[in-house]
């Protein structure tokens, strides 16, 4: 599996949501500059995480973008799946039933695939961002939030 910059982006921009303890609505531009990336392809992420239920927007002055649920009730897998990436293997093929050792082998790389999606689904928002404070705090940053 290849992280590609839309699910990266995508977990970045959401991290920087969960810092909103109080649920306040932050502005595409905030993230974006807070975190380094680019407004244009950032507002198209935070659309399809809309799509997908995992950020609300709220229009107006105030307004801007907030998480739909809690840290932890979003999977690393579901911010993934919303942005179009995917670990499903390349490519799909059925090896000739005379070679054993293709069975095996496209069997073993089934498996995997098996656990890298069971893996993503099990790791939520708020365990990266624990793990990002831990690391912060390991390196004696306080406030700096940039992923």
């Amino acid at each position: 599996m290849k992280l590609t910059t839309r699910g990266h982006y995508s977990v970045k921009a959401l991290l920087d949501l969960s810092l909103q303890v109080d649920g306040t609505p932050v502005s595409v531009k905030a993230i974006a500059s807070r975190q380094d990336l680019p407004a244009p392809y950032l507002e198209k992420l935070l659309i399809e995480l809309r799509q997908a239920g995992i950020v609300r927007s709220i229009r107006g002055a105030r307004g801007g973008y907030q998480l739909a649920r809690s840290p932890a009730e979003i999977s690393v897998g579901e911010i993934f799946e919303a942005v179009g990436e995917t670990v499903e293997p390349l490519p799909r093929h059925e090896p000739a039933s005379s070679h054993a050792e293709d069975w095996v082998t496209l069997s073993l790389w089934r498996q995997l695939h098996r656990k890298l999606h069971e893996a993503l689904h099990g790791v939520s928002l708020a365990d990266l961002y624990y793990d990002a404070r831990s690391w912060q705090a390991a390196q004696g940053e306080e406030t700096n939030f940039v992923i």
